[in-house]
């Protein structure tokens, strides 16, 4: 999976990034309480499209972006696996890292995550889970983002089952990546807001929803918001 966006090079990335916005998307976001098996709902939503539209344009993303970026900056996938989990540099240690003439900044790694993932959701037909997707796309209209929710223990319980681990230490690992992932879509917007549920189109309550009800929900929803928007897109190009 490490080169399945080598193609996303600096000037392919640019001149995506160039494109007008009308020709944006489609994208579908996923951004998940922990525990919530977004992965398992982007998979789901992934094949169902492929199957329902007969193609294979549509492909789902989430740690593959890591490659990318640190590829782009050549620096270990560490560096931005530790930017995404809220682990920044001290003052001192960058100043370490000038000297050694191994210096990346926090704001460099930042720009570098905001372009890399824009180009992609830019490209298209892509379900991207977590990555701070829905700040950084927000502004493509053919998008739908979608929060995934779950009762906290019910998270836990799910949690403690995958990672095989003890109450305390699901409960705390859930605590800690909520907030990981809520700091992470702030780091990502214009102007910060404590109620980020309303930058989504639709939430869903996981203890409501199989993970294959959740997909099957979210596919209505796009051809609703999303596939309406590309007919007329398509209808209006037909005319002129």
């Amino acid at each position: 999976m490490e080169k399945f966006f080598d193609y996303f090079d600096e000037r392919y990335r640019e001149s995506v990034l160039k494109n007008k916005s009308t020709e944006d998307g489609p994208v579908i976001t996923i951004s998940r309480q922990t525990g919530c098996d977004g992965r398992e709902v982007a998979a789901n939503i992934v094949d169902n499209l492929n199957l329902r539209y007969g193609t294979t344009k549509w492909k789902w993303v989430d740690k593959d972006i890591i490659y990318d970026i640190a590829k782009d900056l050549n620096i270990d996938t560490q560096r931005i696996e530790n930017y995404y989990k809220g682990i920044k540099l001290s003052n001192i240690s960058e100043m370490i890292m000038a000297f050694s003439g191994g210096f990346v900044s926090d704001l460099r790694v930042k720009k570098a995550i905001h372009d890399v993932v824009l180009s992609i959701c830019k490209e298209g037909h892509i379900v991207l889970v977590g990555r701070g997707g829905v700040s950084i796309a927000r502004d493509i209209r053919d998008s739908l983002h979608v929060r995934l929710i779950a009762p906290f223990y019910w998270r836990v319980d799910n949690v403690m089952r995958k990672r095989d681990l003890g109450l305390e230490a699901a409960e705390e690992y859930v605590i800690d990546l909520d907030e990981k992932r809520f700091d992470l879509i702030q780091t990502f917007l214009d102007k910060k807001t404590r109620n980020i549920e309303t930058l989504f189109d639709v939430t869903l309550n996981r203890i409501s929803f199989t993970v294959a009800d959740a997909a099957d929900l979210i596919i209505s929803l796009y051809e609703k918001k999303v596939e309406k928007q590309l007919a007329e897109k398509k209808k209006t190009r037909s005319v002129f």
